[in-house]
């Protein structure tokens, strides 16, 4: 059975457009590779961190939302750790609350797009 997972990543804020998207490709790479599936991704983009980790203080966040099997969790934070464009990252799997409420979120998200490109034709 496939258990229901969410990752969260912060890579560093000196990478460039294209050096992110070849880093969130390479994590997508990993779960699919090793025979997950990615349900849902948002790129939250450069934030400020609470507190600064290696002398930095701002940094790339992206969340993927995926299912897999255990074993692939040690896979990948295998590659968090040994790629130093990773800062942090958290890993967890989602119970059925959890699950809900991200589908929830991404519902009441796509629909206030809706709303908003439908009052875009209006005007």
């Amino acid at each position: 059975m496939l258990n229901h997972y969410e990752t969260v990543f912060i890579a560093t804020p000196v990478l460039s457009e294209s050096q992110m998207k070849e880093t969130v490709k390479k994590v997508k790479s990993v779960i699919t590779g090793h025979g997950g599936e990615i349900v849902h991704e948002e790129n939250w983009g450069l934030r400020k961190l609470a507190y600064p980790i290696q002398k930095k203080s701002t940094g790339f966040y992206y969340l993927i939302e995926f299912q897999g099997e255990g074993s692939l969790i040690e896979k990948l934070e295998t590659e968090y750790r040994r790629d130093e464009r990773f800062i942090r990252f958290l890993t967890f799997r989602m119970d059925k609350y959890a699950i809900e409420y991200a589908e929830k979120k991404r519902r009441q998200k796509k629909s206030n797009k809706d709303e908003k490109t439908e009052n875009k034709v209006e005007e």
